[in-house]
């Protein structure tokens, strides 16, 4: 029986984390908090925090889980260096995984996108598009930096374009283009465009429900508690790397 704890749980994900625990007789719920609740005296009655509150609680999270050694997994997005800095620092204590995305489907994507930019060569140019809900606070998505950094790391050279607008010119071979579209209750839409001269190809993962999120988050919990002290992402969750 593994004991988590859920930060934001009155957010759409921490809902959907609650709902999707419930249903899985190895996961025990041993607390639930919220902005402004005191998550210090449950920290250790529990096997793991899995954290979807937002960036700047993490921090402080993430401490707690250290000074306890207890393990922890980080759902929250839009961190900035020095949030990424100490949250880092932590990893020596526990084992932390940390990804932007826990859906299998889009694991599989971040997998399929690294492997196509090495078969399709310099030839073709880069561009990811993704699209979420209206209430959706930062952009891009964890999701798209993702997929912008595998591609990134696969060129050489290379820039991140955020958008376009005016006479931009013609386009860079080194750009990979960043766009963000925002509107009604899309759960969470990615595509990866590989664009040559005569033919293009394009890599779509589109999320239905939060469900395959939180359903990731969980079997993430049950695999960190038995691992060594480090930050793993969700590919080491899965086996894919």
């Amino acid at each position: 029986m593994t004991k988590v704890i859920i930060t934001g749980y009155k957010g759409r994900m921490g809902q959907a984390l609650l709902s999707c625990a419930a249903r899985v007789p190895a996961i025990q719920v041993a607390g639930q908090v919220d902005q402004g609740d005191d998550i210090a005296p449950l920290v250790p009655q529990c096997d793991v925090v899995i954290d979807f509150s937002f960036h700047i609680a993490t921090v402080a999270i993430a401490r707690l889980c250290a000074q306890h050694h207890k393990a922890l997994v980080i759902g929250t997005t839009g961190h900035s260096a020095s949030e990424e800095q100490s949250i880092r620092a932590c990893q020596t204590e526990i084992p932390i995984v940390w990804a932007s995305n826990y859906s299998t489907g889009v694991n599989a994507l971040f997998w399929l996108t690294r492997k196509a930019v090495e078969i399709m060569g310099p030839a073709f140019d880069l561009e990811v598009v993704e699209m979420h809900h209206r209430y959706k606070l930062d952009a891009p998505s964890g999701t798209a930096a993702t997929l912008g950094k595998i591609l990134a790391e696969a060129r050489e050279q290379s820039e991140l374009r955020y958008g376009r607008q005016g006479i931009t010119g013609e386009r860079k071979p080194t750009e990979i283009g960043m766009h963000s579209l925002r509107g009604g209750d899309v759960v969470g839409d990615h595509t990866v465009i590989f664009a040559g001269l005569g033919e293009r190809l394009e890599l779509t993962h589109k999320a239905s429900s939060r469900d395959t999120f939180a359903n990731g988050a969980l079997r993430a919990a049950q695999w960190v508690v038995s691992q060594p002290p480090g930050i793993y992402d969700m590919q080491a969750v899965l086996g894919l790397k």
